[in-house]
């Protein structure tokens, strides 16, 4: 435009449009801190919220069994250090967990009126025990902040073009500045996780790391005996093998009627995963004594056989404590082998029925010691990726700055939340990390514009 009135040219600036595909943790983080980052900074926004499902925060209602272990306590350190095992991983997401911590995440929950409660695991729920007051919370927000939100609209496509983003959806076109993807990724596809965000990522130029499952229960070619389901090993290790690999994690662990799940076998469920797509299967181990080395366990059951030697092995183990410390076989801060788990451990260690201490040979007594620290749980062949808490797999990290989450191949092209690929432990830090990179992009997509 051309003011003739004073002979110089006047440039008009139009407000700025944001446009988030993707109205999980991650969506809503990135649009609360952009709207928060406009007004700082003065500058005239336009914020869209684009969501599949019917209304924005659909897996965070159903996360934790309804529950939503929404963070977990600790320093970013802490979390960094115990939620997520990759080094890579960890370095990506350092950023963003610095920038948004735990403490910033329930500050805000608490100002909405969220109040919550750390467990004695250091997971951290809110205090009513009802996942969706943190969704609520989150979109009630939205709506006071002016973010516009389109609900059951599901984006088909995103191509850049003349430096805009167009934007195909199920109702008309939009034209963005700039994109922010956050749809998450392909587990639980029944909330409309169903990997859109990966197809519209590939199409712009980046590079998909293969999808797998993550925190997911895991089931065995052959189903555990009825007898078992419903067991809880507590504080075992769960040991995965397979070519000469191994991986394992400490937890309970969970006999199902297809498998196994609880702490543990969800969070081995992604180095399963692996095992199994570069072997073909794995075989599962239960470790009844972790904390002792075998030569440890033996000089154990050595004395033992050596004070009780009248005693049956078989009543033994009914009474022998799950995961003892170093100090001996006399306390049991897990409590005790369950007794149903007895005649299978006599069974895999090919002895007899009411064999007792003093009638125990060395040979026996070692094959003893292998049940112990690796009770067969059978082989897997795969892990279902859609019964996942999460996915592993994802927007390469390589190809997105950890610093603003802003795309390295596309500009104004921001990725954030379970669409990149890392997965983290359970305990609540998938959520942290997808508030926490959500807020990156939001804050860093206002800062970039």
């Amino acid at each position: 435009m051309f003011d003739n009135s004073i002979g110089v040219a006047i440039v008009i600036q139009q407000p700025l449009s944001v446009v988030i595909i993707g109205g999980g943790a991650a969506g809503m983080s990135a649009a609360v801190a952009a709207r928060r980052g406009a007004e700082s900074a003065s500058v005239e926004c336009f914020i869209t919220l684009l969501e599949r499902n019917a209304r924005p925060g659909t897996k965070i209602r159903i996360s934790g069994g309804g529950k939503c272990n929404v963070t977990h306590q600790g320093t970013p350190a802490e979390i960094l250090e115990q939620g997520f095992l990759r080094k890579n991983e960890r370095r990506f997401l350092r950023n963003a967990l610095y920038g948004f911590s735990n403490t910033d995440l329930l500050e805000l929950l608490h100002s909405r009126g969220v109040e919550t409660e750390v467990r004695p695991d250091g997971k951290v729920f809110p205090l009513s025990g009802d996942a969706s007051s943190v969704a609520v919370a989150f979109e009630e927000l939205l709506k006071e902040l002016s973010v516009k939100i389109i609900s059951s609209c599901r984006v088909r496509n995103v191509e850049l073009k003349d430096g805009m983003f167009l934007i195909t959806a199920a109702a008309e076109p939009l034209a963005a500045d700039v994109v922010i993807l956050a749809t998450g990724g392909v587990s639980y596809s029944k909330t409309g996780t169903t990997g859109d965000g990966l197809i519209i990522a590939r199409k712009l130029g980046h590079s998909i790391k293969e999808s797998s499952a993550a925190l997911a229960p895991v089931y065995t070619l052959k189903a555990p005996p009825a007898s078992l389901s419903g067991i809880s090993l507590r504080s075992a290790g769960l040991v995965a093998s397979a070519g000469g690999k191994t991986a394992e994690r400490r937890g309970d662990l969970l006999f199902t009627h297809r498998g196994f799940s609880g702490p543990a076998a969800l969070s081995l469920s992604r180095d399963i995963a692996g095992l199994c797509r570069e072997f073909g299967s794995a075989s599962l181990f239960a470790d009844l004594f972790p904390e002792h080395t075998p030569a440890e366990l033996d000089q154990l059951l050595l004395q033992h056989a050596r004070r009780h030697g009248a005693q049956m092995v078989r009543k033994f183990l009914q009474i022998c404590p799950i995961a003892p410390l170093k100090k001996g076989l006399s306390e049991a801060p897990q409590g005790t082998i369950p007794t149903a788990l007895v005649p299978f451990i006599i069974r895999h260690a090919l002895l007899e029925i009411d064999i007792t201490w003093s009638t125990l040979q060395k040979e026996q007594r070692h094959s003893l010691l292998t049940v112990l620290k690796r009770f067969p749980l059978g082989a897997v062949r795969s892990v279902p990726i859609d019964q996942g808490e999460v996915s592993a797999g994802g927007v390469d990290l390589g190809e997105v700055n950890p610093k603003t989450m802003q795309s390295r191949i596309v500009p104004n092209l921001f990725i954030c939340g379970e669409l990149l690929d890392y997965a983290g432990e359970i305990g609540g830090y998938n959520l942290q990390a997808a508030f926490s990179t959500g807020w990156t992009a939001g804050t860093s997509a206002l800062k970039k514009a």
